[in-house]
């Protein structure tokens, strides 16, 4: 439901709208404006003077879209601060994010259209197929938990447990997967937690990333997987993989 909708607002009628639906976190909040984007993070860069749309959900997620392609340009699966300043007559937005560390800038030159959905949330979706069918897809297509990631190895058995997906980041830095088809708990979270301590006691600490990949997590495990160190990705939709029987026991970590 549209609960608002600018067209061509000043800067400060742009700030104003911003801040508003920021604290309220209602909405999803759409931009369309001539900008300039610029990143800071892992890599740097900068998007030159050109009609972006920009997209804030309620969870705090963003996404900058050209025209073109269905790959967002830049975006950030989360926000820990989001500012809106005034640069003489020109309205700034910084989202910034701790770990890892990133930043994202867009600089609105000429706003066409600012709008305020308010949408409702889904509730009780599941990613289709089962738990090993999400595992084999995942195995096969690490890039959709992150680009670069290298699988070293699936059902990884630690003295905690058995961890569904075990990779290397293009840091070298070990990654350990826990997958879940619904919404993550808490539960989950500590699960995790639990398996990244059972590997940082043979590799070390310092080395060691874990990863929830879901299709969606409540705030309570939000809070504490950040708490903890530990990262969310979103994983809302699979790819079609021809069933296969299932993989023949590996040897845990310990072994």
């Amino acid at each position: 439901m549209l609960r608002e909708q600018l067209t061509r607002p000043t800067a400060t009628e742009l700030k104003d709208f911003l801040e508003r639906h920021l604290h309220a976190r209602k909405c999803v909040i759409q931009i369309f404006a001539q900008a300039e984007v610029a990143y800071q993070g892992r890599a740097a860069s900068t998007a030159e003077v050109g009609t972006y749309l920009l997209m804030l959900k309620q969870d705090g997620s963003l996404q900058i879209h050209h025209p073109k392609g269905v790959k967002p340009m830049n975006w950030q699966p989360r926000t820990d601060e989001i500012k809106v300043t005034l640069e003489g007559d020109t309205c700034v937005l910084l989202a910034s994010r701790r770990s890892p560390m990133e930043l994202v800038q867009a600089i609105f030159l000429e706003v066409e259209l600012a709008q305020a959905i308010e949408m409702r949330e889904v509730q009780g979706f599941l990613l289709k197929g089962s738990e090993a069918q999400m595992q084999q897809a995942l195995a096969e297509n690490p890039d959709l938990i992150e680009p670069g990631l290298e699988l070293l190895g699936r059902e990884l058995l630690v003295d905690s447990g058995g961890i569904d997906l075990y990779a290397r980041d293009t840091q070298g830095n070990y990654v350990v997967v826990e997958l879940k088809r619904g919404k993550a708990t808490q539960n989950a979270v500590s699960q995790l937690a639990r398996y990244v301590r059972s590997v940082e006691s043979v590799v070390g600490s310092g080395h060691v990333r874990g990863i929830l990949a879901a299709p969606d997590i409540t705030r309570p495990a939000l809070q504490e997987l950040h708490g903890r160190g530990l990262e969310f990705k979103t994983v809302s939709a699979l790819p079609l993989v021809q069933a296969k029987p299932d993989p023949p026991s590996l040897p845990g970590l310990f072994d």
